[in-house]
C-alpha cells in the first residue's frame, strides 16, 4: 500500500524520531493493523523536499537511455519508459513524470539506469563518473558488477586502504578496508601515482563494500 501522506507532527529522542502523519482523504486503520506484527507495524518514508527535477539529471538520463538504445536497437521513447516501469515495479514507486518528478526520485532513477549499464557492460559515449547523480551508489554499483569505475571495462578489487608488506591477502577480513573497482590500466595507474593523486585527478575514492 502507498498513500500520500503529510507530516504533522514531529519530535526526536534519544531512540530515534516519532513521525505524526496525516493521509488526507482515505481511512486506512482496519488495512493497516492487518499487517500489524507484534503491535509494531513497518513503513517505509520518503521525503518530498518540494524540489523538481533538475535539467542536469534530464540530460543525464535521457542521453543514457540513448547510449543504451544506440546498442539494442530500441526506440529511446519506448526504452524510457520500460525502464521507468521496471524501476517502478522494483522499487514499488508509484509511476512518475520526468517532466516534474522530485529530484530524489530523479536521483534514484538514475542510479537504477546506471546499475543497468553496469550489470550488462553498456558503453557510454561519455564516462560514467559523469552520469552518475550519486557517486558513492555508483562506486558501489562497480564493486558489485566488477566495472572500472574510471572506464567501465572489467575491473579488479583494488584495496584504497593499503594493507601492508608482509601480511597474507588470502586470510586477513579487509570488511572494514575501503576498496575500488579498476581495470588493470587503472590499476597500475593508481599505485604509480599514488592513492590521493589518483583520488584527486579522477574525483573517486574508495568505500566500505558489502552485498545488499
Amino acid at each position: 500500500m502507498q498513500y500520500f501522506s503529510q507530516i504533522t507532527g514531529i519530535r526526536e529522542t534519544e531512540k530515534g524520531t516519532d513521525l505524526i502523519l496525516h493521509i488526507p482523504g482515505e481511512w486506512v486503520q482496519s488495512k493497516i493493523i492487518k499487517y500489524r506484527n507484534n503491535n509494531k507495524i513497518n513503513a517505509e518514508i520518503r521525503i518530498d523536499d518540494g524540489r523538481t527535477i533538475t535539467a542536469d539529471q534530464r540530460k543525464k538520463i535521457f542521453a543514457t537511455v540513448k547510449d543504451i538504445a544506440l546498442l539494442t536497437g530500441e526506440h529511446p521513447e519506448e526504452l524510457r519508459a520500460w525502464l521507468l516501469y521496471d524501476y517502478c515495479i522494483e522499487t514499488g514507486e508509484i509511476p512518475f513524470s520526468l517532466s516534474n518528478c522530485s529530484i530524489s526520485q530523479a536521483r534514484e532513477f538514475i542510479t537504477f539506469i546506471i546499475d543497468f549499464i553496469l550489470k550488462h557492460g553498456i558503453p557510454l559515449s561519455d564516462e560514467a563518473l559523469n552520469r552518475t547523480d550519486d557517486i558513492d551508489r555508483y562506486l558501489w554499483g562497480c564493486l558489485k558488477y566488477s566495472r572500472c569505475c574510471i572506464c567501465g571495462r572489467k575491473g579488479e578489487m583494488h584495496h584504497w586502504n593499503a594493507i601492508g608488506m608482509g601480511r597474507d591477502r588470502s586470510k586477513i577480513d579487509d570488511s572494514d578496508l575501503r576498496k575500488i573497482q579498476l581495470c588493470r590500466e587503472h590499476h597500475t595507474e593508481a599505485h604509480a601515482i599514488g592513492r590521493d593523486t589518483f583520488g584527486n585527478k579522477y574525483h573517486v575514492y574508495g568505500i566500505l563494500y558489502e552485498e545488499e
